[in-house]
C-alpha cells in the first residue's frame, strides 16, 4: 500500500477543506446531519477493517511434485487445515507436521506480520492455505507470501534452518527527494533495527520497527521480521542478507519490500504498521471561566460547535483518507524475483504450438467446435492430446502486424499471469495463420471467478 505525500497537497486537499467550513455553518439541524455523517463513516470503517490480506507474492518449485489424491495431498490438507485452527496463536507463528512415512510427511509453519491482531492472522492463514493450493497444485514445495503473513510447506524438514532463496524484492515505482540524504538515513534505521531483532529474547517476536523524520512531511517507517525458532546469529544473517538486496533492487524508491522465507525488511513513507502511540503530555488544570452574560450564551454556543465540528470531522475523514489513497498507490507495485525463485519465459520456442496439433484439436476449425466470432477473428473449443480444453483464437488474415511483433505481444501476454484473467498457453505462427491459444474457461459469470 502506497501513496504519494504530496496528494495532500493538491486541489482535493483544499476541496475538502471548502466542504468542511461550510459543513460547520450549520444551525439548528448541525447535530443531526453530524450524527448521520458519523454513523455513514463508522460503518464504512467497519468494513475497511474486514478488507482481504494483500497478497504479495507466491513461489511453488517445480523440481518435486506428487501426484493427486496421493498420501502426500492428504498429509498436505490436514497440515493446512492444522496451520489455519492454530493462527489465532499470541506470537503469529505456529509449525506443525502431517504424516508418518519419510516419503509422505509434509512440514509447514506460518508467520504473521509482529503486530497485526490475531482476528487478522487468522483471516491472512486462511486465505493463504486456499490461494496456496490453487496456485501451487501439485508441488511439494511452496511458499507465498501477505503484507500480514507469509504461509510455507515442503517435504522436508526446514523449522530452525535459514534459507537464502527464493528472494523477492518489491519496490514502489514513485521516487525519493533527496535520494543520497534517504539513502544514510534508511541504512541507520536499518543496522538499528536489524540489530534489535535478532536478540529478542527466547520465545518472544522476533521482530522491530523504527521511525525517522525525513523531511516535515514525510517519515521513514522501517520494519524487519525473522521466523522466531531461528537462532541469533542466523536471523542476524538473514537481514544482513536481504538488506544488503536493497540497494540493488530498490535505491531511490519511497518504499520497497524483501521477502525471503526465513525473514523479511520493509520500509516506506507512510505507517504501514499499528505504530505506538506517544502518552499525551498532562492535561493542565484550567480555572473555569466566568459564566456568560444572558445575551451571549446562544453565540458562544455557536462558537463552540464551529470549532470541535471541523476537529471531529477531520478525525473521522482521516482514516479513509489514508485508507482510499494506499488503495491508489498499492497499484505501483513491482515485483522483481530472485532468479532462483521461478523460471520467466524468456523463448518463443517454450510458447509455440504446430500448426496440426491445434488443427487436430479443434477438428480442423469445425462450426461445431466454434465459440464465437470477435473483431480480430474466430474462436474455437478444442482438446489436446493431453485431454487439456482449450480456447483458440484464429486472427484474421488481414492482419497487417508482422511476425516478430506478434511473437514479441505473445511473450508480454504470456507473462502477464493472474488468477482472475484466462491464461495464454501459447501461439502458432505458421504462412499466414495467427493463433492464440488459451486455457479454456466455461462460460460462467464474472462473479463467480471472483468470489467463487
Amino acid at each position: 500500500m502506497y501513496y504519494k505525500l504530496n496528494l495532500f497537497h493538491g486541489p482535493e486537499s483544499g476541496k475538502y477543506e471548502h466542504e468542511t467550513d461550510q459543513t460547520t455553518i450549520g444551525m439548528p439541524s448541525f447535530s443531526v446531519s453530524m450524527l448521520l455523517v458519523v454513523l455513514s463513516l463508522l460503518s464504512f470503517l467497519s468494513l475497511i477493517c474486514e478488507a482481504a490480506p494483500e497478497y504479495r507474492y507466491h513461489f511453488c518449485s517445480n523440481e518435486t511434485t506428487f501426484k493427486p489424491n496421493s498420501n502426500y495431498q492428504s498429509n498436505l490438507n490436514h497440515l493446512l487445515s492444522s496451520l489455519t485452527s492454530n493462527a489465532t496463536r499470541e506470537s503469529g507463528y505456529y509449525n506443525a507436521t502431517a504424516g508418518q512415512s519419510p516419503d509422505t510427511t509434509v512440514y509447514g509453519v506460518f508467520l504473521c506480520r509482529g503486530d497485526v491482531s490475531t482476528d487478522s492472522c487468522q483471516t491472512c492463514v486462511a486465505t493463504a492455505t486456499k490461494e496456496i493450493v490453487e496456485q501451487c497444485p501439485v508441488g511439494k514445495v511452496a511458499v507465498i507470501w501477505y503484507d500480514e503473513c507469509m504461509l510455507r510447506y515442503s517435504n522436508q524438514s526446514f523449522f530452525s534452518t535459514m534459507d537464502e532463496v527464493p528472494n523477492v524484492s518489491l519496490y514502489n515505482t514513485q521516487n525519493i527527494t533527496e535520494p543520497d540524504r534517504f539513502k544514510e538515513l534508511l541504512g541507520t534505521a536499518m543496522n538499528d533495527i536489524a540489530s534489535r531483532a535478532p536478540n529478542a529474547p527466547s520465545g518472544a517476536k522476533k521482530f522491530a520497527t523504527k521511525e525517522a523524520k525525513f523531511t516535515d512531511l514525510q517519515t521513514l517507517y522501517t520494519l524487519v521480521q525473522c521466523i522466531p525458532v531461528l537462532s541469533t546469529s542466523d536471523c542476524n544473517r538473514c537481514l544482513r542478507i536481504v538488506i544488503g538486496t536493497l540497494p540493488s533492487c530498490c535505491n531511490g524508491k519511497q518504499g520497497a519490500n524483501v521477502l525471503n522465507p526465513s525473514c523479511n525488511v520493509r520500509y516506506e513513507v507512510y505507517p504501514f504498521y499499528q505504530v505506538q502511540a506517544v502518552p499525551p503530555p498532562p492535561t493542565p488544570v484550567l480555572l473555569a471561566p466566568p459564566p456568560p452574560a444572558p445575551g451571549k450564551r446562544k453565540f458562544s454556543l455557536l462558537i463552540i460547535v464551529a470549532i470541535v465540528a471541523p476537529i471531529l470531522v477531520a478525525l473521522l475523514l482521516l482514516p479513509i483518507s489514508y485508507y482510499f489513497l494506499s488503495r491508489r498507490a498499492r497499484k505501483n507495485y513491482n515485483a522483481v524475483p530472485d532468479e532462483n525463485a521461478s523460471k520467466e519465459i524468456t523463448t518463443v520456442e517454450s510458447l509455440q504450438f504446430d500448426f496440426a496439433t491445434i488443427e487436430a484439436a479443434t477438428n480442423k476449425f469445425s462450426d461445431d467446435n466454434k465459440l464465437g466470432t470477435g473483431g480480430f477473428g474466430e474462436v474455437y473449443k478444442g482438446t489436446l492430446p493431453n485431454q487439456q480444453e482449450i480456447a483458440v483464437k484464429r486472427l484474421s488474415r488481414s492482419s497487417q502486424q508482422g511476425a516478430q511483433e506478434f511473437k514479441n505481444e505473445v511473450i508480454l501476454v504470456a507473462k502477464l499471469q493472474h488468477r482472475n484473467l484466462v491464461r495464454l498457453l501459447g501461439f502458432c505462427l505458421e504462412g499466414e495463420e495467427k493463433l492464440l491459444v488459451y486455457e479454456f474457461v466455461p462460460n460462467k459469470s464474472l462473479d463467480y471467478f471472483l468470489f467463487g
